[in-house]
């Protein structure tokens, strides 16, 4: 599977899956750059992400984390 910056769900449940307990409001938009880019089979190049990016894949990390609190 390859994933882009436009693959938002897909990133958010895979970053969810490698750190349950992690609360993703708690991490800096660098820290979030760093582990999407760290995903295996992610392509999208680097310097496309950009604020508006991230937030839409911390919003749909943090829906899954409240999702595995409740």
């Amino acid at each position: 599977m390859t994933l882009t910056w436009t693959d938002v769900e897909d990133i958010a449940l895979i970053l969810h899956e490698a750190e349950p307990e992690l609360d993703p409001l708690t991490l800096r938009f660098t820290a979030l750059r760093e582990r999407v880019l760290a995903i295996p089979g992610f392509t999208g190049e680097p310097e496309r992400s950009n604020e508006k990016i991230l937030e839409a894949i911390q919003m749909a990390w943090l829906e899954e984390f409240q999702d595995s609190q409740a």
